[in-house]
């Protein structure tokens, strides 16, 4: 089977959600949410404190180049519009709505009938997933219209799908994948129309096999996707490495995919493209995963926007001596400092850890054994760029290539010395880039 070449781990996957469908959850009585939720430039908010919303009402509007519009993802009155903090304490613009039933704008088709055929041109459907605040949702936000806007001189000889979902204990992405194939694939073909590409290659980790086998059938009605299995393996699903796999082209250092020829989006975005160009409908729901050891039910949720995440894992049920909690995956999602934040546009999951496991190992000294070398998907040698960032030896980072971490947190996963190499590794990472903008 097809996988990168250099580094990567196998963790325990832990996917208990695994054969759970994805359940709708409630909408709430009131949703907060916030106005910047893509990578770049914030919108501009768009309404005042006491108007009326609509479901799919803009909420604030994309006014620089890397930007996405935000949508109302309920329908109510607009009670406050003011800071509000995120999971981490930081303050962020939020438009709070205390919900008044369901009421969505007239122009979004609800109807759950599936519309095969494109009728919008390249330029036409790069312009509706614009207008409708469309971000990728493999977790970095960027904005999708600008990804599929090539630079001039440049062509995409391969859409990439990152189907993989090699992060442990999430699962939603193979749910939908198994209840919503059509559609996801409807939503490649227009990705292929908007690319400018002529073959999309859909990459999936087979350990899940319902999904691969499911996939490979419905995409008989589409001759231009190719589904792929690739070896289970971590990072399977980065950028890069999903790239070496697939077509075997290595992005140079500081370049993107299209400089090889390629565009990578998630599968969970081609299932809202299919949504905005064939429904009209805007981004106005995350799907989720929900889960961790001690979870009694753990769950693959579609929420809205907004939704506070204590209303979520109230439904679920928090365990018992619940010692931390992640937004996303454990190896690439952050800790929750404040459970009181609400859903956003990429949240992928919710993982429950205990005190036992979530309590980090005793730092010891390092012996370089070469573990996180041989991890790092890279190349890198994070037991050199993690003391260089500890002694803020910033510019000997960048000469070692630190920009080019993708940070999967392979290498602190496998240190037998606990020591925190990916924590420095960010700091010095976010310092470069940082004076690189000065």
């Amino acid at each position: 089977m097809k996988t990168f070449a250099i580094g990567g781990i196998h963790p325990e996957e832990n996917k208990f959600a695994n054969h759970q469908s994805v359940e709708e959850f409630p909408i709430p009585k009131i949703a907060t949410v916030f106005i910047h939720q893509n990578l770049g430039a914030p919108p501009v908010c768009q309404v005042n404190k006491g108007d009326t919303v609509k479901v799919g009402t803009l909420l604030a509007k994309a006014e620089a180049f890397i930007c996405a519009n935000m949508h109302s993802p309920v329908s109510g009155k607009i009670t406050h519009i003011e800071d509000v903090a995120d999971y981490a304490y930081f303050k962020k613009t939020a438009v709070v709505i205390e919900v008044e039933g369901d009421e969505w704008e007239a122009d979004i088709d609800r109807s759950p009938k599936i519309v095969k055929e494109i009728k919008l041109n390249k330029q036409e459907i790069i312009q509706r997933i614009k207008d409708c605040g469309i971000v990728g949702l493999g977790g970095a936000c960027f904005p999708t219209h600008v990804k599929y806007m090539l630079p001039e001189g440049k062509t995409a000889e391969y859409l990439l799908i990152n189907a993989a979902e090699c992060e442990p204990y999430l699962t939603v992405d193979h749910r939908i994948m198994l209840e919503r194939a059509e559609e996801c694939l409807i939503g490649i073909n227009a990705l292929l129309v908007a690319s400018g590409a002529k073959k999309a290659k859909i990459g999936i980790e087979n350990n899940k096999k319902e999904a691969i086998k499911h996939l490979k059938e419905v995409a008989k009605q589409f001759p231009d996707i190719e589904v792929v299995a690739l070896k289970t393996k971590y990072p399977q699903g980065a950028e890069k490495q999903l790239i070496k796999a697939l077509i075997n082209r290595e992005i140079p250092d500081g370049k993107l995919p299209i400089e090889v020829g390629a565009i990578v989006s998630n599968i969970d975005t081609c299932l809202v493209v299919y949504e905005a160009i064939q429904k009209n409908k805007p981004l106005i729901e995350t799907y989720m995963t929900v889960s961790g050891k001690k979870v009694t039910h753990p769950k693959n949720l579609k929420v809205r926007i907004g939704t506070p995440i204590m209303d979520i894992l109230h439904a679920v049920g928090i365990p018992e001596h619940t010692g931390k909690i992640i937004a996303g995956g454990p190896m690439m999602g952050k800790a929750v400092s404040n459970p009181h934040f609400f859903a956003v546009k990429a949240l992928s999951g919710l993982l429950l850890l205990d005190e036992k496991e979530s309590k980090r190992g005793e730092i010891e000294p390092c012996i370089r054994c070469g573990k996180c070398s041989y991890a790092c998907p890279q190349g890198l040698e994070p037991y050199l760029l993690a003391p260089l960032s500890e002694h803020k030896r910033f510019e000997e980072c960048e000469s070692n290539g630190v920009l080019n971490c993708c940070e999967c947190g392979s290498c602190s996963f496998t240190c037998p010395a606990n020591r925190t190499l990916l924590d420095h590794i960010r700091v010095a990472k976010r310092t470069v880039m940082a004076s690189k903008c000065k």
